[in-house]
């Protein structure tokens, strides 16, 4: 039964999150509150795990979350239900772009699924920063404005930024650097 749930939650996903993987965090952490396979830490997580590993980002999170909800058959069955829906609407896409792609219509269509996408992967990005950088739960306890920020954490987001635009290396060459920073200062 938690198989044809998690294909079902993929798929949901997979449907609406148009993006990309960054686009599937608002359905991630719906689903986190609806099905208790994982929590909001464990979406951090996740990310972080995503990001360093090949593959798109939304296949490899529901690959993460149907590994650890049932193992390796619920990461195939999560995966493949988060792909599902955009193989069927690609190919029915592209059946209907080739007759229609000058049209005023599909033009305006894509308009607004611009700023729908840019919308969704906002969101996406400012939970995961106030996942990372802030500590809420301390904040919560001191009511100090200082408790309430990872230092650490803001200091390292900025170097990596920083960096990022000043040499313009390989994303890897990043992720890597953060992996080792974070084992080094205990982020």
């Amino acid at each position: 039964m938690i198989c044809l749930q998690l294909f079902w939650e993929f798929f949901k996903t997979g449907l609406f999150a148009v993006g990309g993987g960054l686009a599937t965090l608002p359905f991630l952490y719906d689903m986190s509150i609806s099905t208790g396979w994982f929590t909001a830490q464990d979406i951090a997580d996740l990310i972080a795990v995503s990001e360093s590993t090949p593959g798109p980002l939304g296949v490899n999170m529901a690959t993460y979350v149907g590994f650890k909800s049932i193992g390796l058959f619920g990461g195939v069955v999560a995966t493949l239900g988060l792909i599902c829906p955009s193989i069927i609407i690609i190919i029915l896409i592209s059946k209907i772009l080739d007759k229609f792609k000058d049209s005023a219509v599909v033009q305006k269509v894509f308009y607004g699924l611009r700023p729908a996408s840019t919308g969704l992967i906002a969101a996406a990005g400012l939970g995961v920063a106030k996942l990372s950088l802030l500590h809420l739960d301390v904040f919560e306890e001191t009511h100090q404005v200082l408790d309430l920020f990872n230092w650490k954490s803001i200091l390292l987001a900025v170097v990596i930024y920083a960096t990022l635009k000043k040499f313009k290396k390989h994303p890897i060459v990043y992720i890597a650097a953060a992996a080792v920073a974070g084992i080094l200062f205990q982020l």
